[in-house]
């Protein structure tokens, strides 16, 4: 198991404020907190870019492989989304407003063979992570240029990342790169050092094995928006 899955261990679990208000704790998934920072967590460096260089690819099950530019992906329809988000490190952050692409909107321009069922999510730092194509096409999953009404930070993934707000933040990679389409599942960087393979905050799908418990204050003295 990776490092990151061993600090998260042996931990006592959040418990709900017993003042939150109810409409608010029926949002909040078991075992998470809520806060109105945007914790800063990720993995390696934050990437530096010639944006005129910067290409994002599609490959995989596609009838032919893509590469876009920035320009071109800005140019694209753009969508608001106002949605909750949650972390693996027992964060969570109501109404988060994001500005993109919704995934929904980009797919028919991708040529994807109907024999694809998952994509793989390629990020900068080597970084990858794994969703079934279902999950991608929901009304509120984006390639997000735009957090807040301001473009992202490079911290939280400039110039463009993904929005999976109904799973546990790490499959809303940072820094994206490419999608590749797959007929078969494949376990991305974080799935294959212990974390769980779906990622549903409501069922508490943080590892796969045994059930590891995460510290309630990992996040708390991180970087923060």
């Amino acid at each position: 198991m990776h490092n990151k899955a061993q600090r998260l261990k042996n931990a006592r679990v959040v418990e709900i404020d017993p003042n939150l208000d109810p409409a608010l704790a029926r949002r909040l998934p078991p075992g998470q907190a809520l806060t109105e920072r945007f914790p800063i967590l990720h993995e390696g460096e934050v990437p530096q870019y010639d944006l005129d260089a910067w290409t994002f690819r599609v490959f995989g099950e596609v009838e032919k492989e893509l590469t876009f530019s920035l320009e071109q992906l800005k140019a694209m329809k753009q969508t608001d989304v106002v949605t909750d988000i949650h972390c693996v490190t027992r964060w969570s952050k109501f109404d988060t407003k994001w500005e993109g692409i919704l995934f929904k909107d980009l797919l028919p321009l991708l040529g994807v063979k109907p024999e694809a069922r998952y994509v793989m999510v390629h990020a900068d730092n080597d970084y990858d992570t794994n969703v079934p194509l279902e999950d991608l096409i929901r009304d509120d999953v984006m390639l997000a240029f735009m957090f807040d009404g301001q473009p992202l930070t490079p911290k939280h993934g400039f110039p463009v990342r993904l929005v999976v707000p109904h799973l546990y933040f790490w499959k809303s990679a940072k820094w994206i790169r490419g999608f590749e389409f797959m007929k078969e599942d494949r376990p991305g960087f974080w799935e294959r050092n212990g974390f769980h393979n779906v990622a549903d905050p409501f069922r508490e799908e943080r590892f796969s094995g045994e059930d590891l418990g995460l510290p309630e204050d990992l996040w708390v003295d991180v970087d923060y928006d």
